[in-house]
């Protein structure tokens, strides 16, 4: 066991290091050492924790530890790339049912004896823990399923959704008043447990009613949730440092779930109230797949050719890239044409892939140069000068109708321009929409080419021929 002062001596250096690894989160050439800081301050943390404050039973806690450090150990090497999204939202999903777990314990805990004000606050903060975390758990698992296909991508409209979620939150604020009152009584359990069952159905509906397309947007929101309950849970154990942790993860997320609400020019409250990407379009039209005339497809030599004879080339990865691991071909066909004078640019967009950052991850994975890789804002203006766009897997981020179509789900989302340039290159395995169910024009275009096939294949075939 360690005194008191040390914890907090600890708690105060692992909070620098978070703060720290923020920092360096923010930036590609030093994500790394971000990582470490964070890695290293978790680790400062756990250890306090253990010696300090949590309990004498430390077989059952070593046990505990043992367990879950194998399963994260096993998920983060079994885990492909292509899964990540989906193992994140899983994970907010973890943290979301500890908050309601604890919360429960801590209500049950037969050695607190407050009264007045103090159980009062208590009471308040093991309520609102409780609701964040089950809203973060019943929307994380959903997340995870349409992440992961299990779930379809289009959006759920129920009818008079809003006046719904608007019911739940007067019910959910009802219920903390009578938890409250019954709790200075003796009881309070079953408003606590109807308030659960609310936030969990919450939950749901948020989720299933947001389209696909806007996915990237929803972990980095269920980020900021289970960051509030992770906090709300340092109040109810009086761990100073769970309180600051929490917060920290919860307004990073906020704040990041904002930057991309701007991006895609949706609404940030649309978020928090559920039905977020719905706002543009109809669920008829998310299915609307069919042809809109005919592509004109090319081979790979042909492919080769316009890049080497190229001066400017942006690259668009998507999804599809992810999928076909095409990530390290790609890099090697930028090194070829930079070697050959073609100026080699990349156009991420900020929801490119399934979660906030996909696309830079895997371009930082295949040693793709930094300062050659550019946000949307950033490039968007400069396709009338580029010769060839290549389209690596994906749909929405580069659909015009976003721009013409105020039926489409997708509409009003900021897209990458590409059809502007000479020539845009698609490559996909068929004519199969996008996550968000639309059937995308530019494919059908004069100034567009289909490649057809596995991306990392035919990328293989062009990179034979440069």
């Amino acid at each position: 066991m360690i005194n008191a002062g040390v914890v907090t001596v600890s708690y105060i250096i692992a909070t620098i290091l978070f703060i720290l690894a923020l920092g360096g989160l923010s930036n590609q050439e030093t994500a790394r050492r971000g990582n470490w800081y964070g890695i290293i301050g978790m680790a400062i943390a756990l250890i306090a924790t253990i010696l300090g404050v949590v309990t004498a039973q430390y077989t059952i806690l070593l046990v505990a530890l043992l367990i879950g450090g194998s399963i994260g150990l096993f998920a983060a090497r079994r885990v492909q790339m292509t899964q990540m999204p989906e193992l994140v939202a899983i994970l907010h999903s973890l943290v979301g049912v500890a908050a309601v777990a604890v919360g429960y314990v801590n209500f049950m805990d037969p050695t607190h004896h407050l009264t007045g004000v103090e159980l009062t606050i208590h009471d308040i903060e093991t309520y609102v823990g409780i609701l964040i975390g089950a809203v973060t758990f019943s929307g994380s698992v959903i997340a995870f399923g349409k992440l992961s296909g299990r779930i379809t991508g289009n959006p759920m409209i129920l009818p008079a959704r809003h006046w719904l979620n608007l019911g739940l939150l007067i019910g959910a604020i009802w219920f903390g008043r009578e938890f409250v009152l019954q709790s200075h009584a003796g009881g309070g359990m079953e408003p606590l447990i109807i308030m659960t069952v609310i936030a969990l159905l919450f939950g749901i509906h948020m989720v299933m009613a947001i389209g696909g397309a806007d996915m990237p947007v929803v972990v980095s929101m269920l980020n900021s949730y289970s960051g509030w309950a992770a906090s709300a849970t340092g109040f109810m154990l009086g761990n100073d440092l769970l309180i600051v942790t929490g917060a920290l993860v919860g307004s990073s997320g906020a704040i990041l779930s904002y930057i991309m609400c701007r991006a895609m020019n949706r609404k940030f409250l649309a978020v928090i109230a559920g039905g977020f990407g719905t706002g543009g379009g109809s669920p008829a039209a998310a299915g609307g797949g069919e042809d809109q005339g005919e592509v004109i497809p090319i081979e790979p030599l042909e492919t080769a050719e316009l890049l080497a004879n190229a001066k400017e080339v942006m690259i668009i990865p998507g999804y599809g890239m992810a999928v076909a691991q095409a990530q390290h071909i790609v890099h090697e066909i930028t090194v070829a044409l930079r070697e050959k004078g073609v100026n080699v640019r990349f156009g991420i967009h900020p929801v490119a892939g399934r979660m906030p950052g996909h696309m830079n991850v895997l371009l930082a994975e295949a040693k793709v140069p930094y300062d050659i890789v550019f946000e949307m804002d950033e490039i968007n203006e400069d396709f009338p000068d580029v010769d060839v766009s290549v389209v690596i897997g994906a749909n929405d981020i580069v659909n015009p109708s976003a721009l013409t179509d105020p039926d489409s789900p997708i509409a009003g989302m900021p897209v990458l321009e590409c059809w502007k340039g000479t020539t845009s290159i698609v490559l996909k395995r068929s004519m199969a929409t996008g996550y968000a169910g639309v059937q995308n024009p530019l494919f059908f275009l004069d100034n567009t080419r289909m490649l057809f096939g596995d991306a990392k294949n035919t990328l293989d075939e062009v990179f034979k021929n440069l």
